[in-house]
């Protein structure tokens, strides 16, 4: 059982502070790396913090776990949290999510799809993006104001 599990066993659906990572990852062409979630939504690779776990360390991880692709570098853009980062999930659970968002240029690996969290996983070019939660949505509009 993981934290938030174990947590949840604890306070039922009630709010949640839950920190974690997301990862920008482009190729050569200046694609974004994007995978379409069980839930139905596009999004970036990334996920939450375990005990004891670094955010860059969630990144990474989440990453080879989403996507099969290792992350050579990992530059840190900006922590996102706050009222508007509030969401209430299909099962009813409350989060408050505080997420550092990440770009990564360079990678290796061949791209995996984790089939109990993902549908596809794939690039895209910002002009033609598939529809996106707007959690992701807004890091994207973040990223591009800084191009």
């Amino acid at each position: 059982m993981n934290y938030v599990q174990s947590m949840r066993r604890l306070i039922g659906h009630q709010p949640l502070l839950l920190a974690g990572s997301n990862v920008i990852i482009l190729n050569r062409d200046r694609q974004v790396l994007l995978q379409h979630r069980t839930d139905g939504c596009w999004g970036l690779p990334g996920g939450l913090l375990e005990l004891g776990e670094s955010l860059e360390d969630t990144a990474r991880r989440e990453v080879r776990e989403e996507t099969g692709l290792e992350l050579k570098d990992l530059v840190f853009l900006r922590v996102f949290s706050g009222p508007e980062h509030f969401f209430t999930l299909a099962n009813q659970d409350q989060i408050y999510v505080i997420t550092a968002l990440y770009v990564s240029r360079h990678y290796h690996g061949e791209i995996q799809v984790d089939k109990t969290e993902s549908h596809d996983v794939r690039f895209f070019d910002f002009s033609s993006l598939p529809p996106l939660g707007d959690e992701y949505r807004h890091y994207l509009d973040y990223f591009l104001t800084l191009r």
